[in-house]
């Protein structure tokens, strides 16, 4: 393997790192939700606040991926 598929591979398995970290925690939160016997607004904020996280890491990587093809970064 050259050291390009070596950094590639990497990124890639960082990435299903976060996605699996991501989706551990929504069933952590989705099931303290259950338990705990939260109202619907309590709920809609925890999903609201989780999601927006979310959204946030996926428009980093948007954004890092088209400075790194503009040749900004």
């Amino acid at each position: 393997m050259s050291l390009e598929q070596i950094e590639l591979l990497e990124t890639w398995g960082l990435k299903f790192f976060f996605l699996a970290i991501f989706l551990l925690i929504g069933l952590a939160i989705q099931d303290v939700l259950k338990r705990g016997n939260v109202p619907k607004f309590g709920r809609y904020i925890v999903w609201s606040v989780l999601f927006l996280g979310c959204a946030g890491f996926v428009a980093k990587g948007i954004i890092e991926a088209a400075w790194e093809g503009g040749g900004i970064g």
